[in-house]
């Protein structure tokens, strides 16, 4: 099974490192990086705003906890956002793909 992954980095830079590991790890097979995104939510009791980069991690169903520990380890924030949804379909060669790159 597949699965896309998001996850949030306060800066470009960050979130350049964080896909690097991934894919050098082989726990993703490609991770695109949106540079700016502006970001509303709830934290320590009051809504907040940030800019951030989006990482958009594609990888398989078994590495989503791997992938989830990695970022923690990476990542400058005390929650990091990892949030992985299930792919229903798509192109079957690059489906493929993205098993023969990833590390299971």
């Amino acid at each position: 099974m597949y699965v896309v992954i998001y996850v949030t980095a306060e800066s470009p830079e960050q979130a350049k490192k964080i896909a690097k590991t991934l894919v050098e790890e082989r726990l993703a097979a490609c991770v695109n990086v949106v540079e700016r995104v502006h970001s509303v939510y709830w934290w320590e009791g009051r809504v907040q705003e940030a800019e951030e980069a989006l990482l958009v991690v594609k990888s398989l169903k078994s590495l989503v906890d791997r992938v989830a520990e990695r970022v923690k380890e990476l990542h400058t924030y005390t929650v990091p956002e990892v949030v992985a949804v299930e792919v229903c379909g798509g192109n079957r060669d690059y489906l493929r793909w993205v098993s023969e790159e990833c590390a299971e």
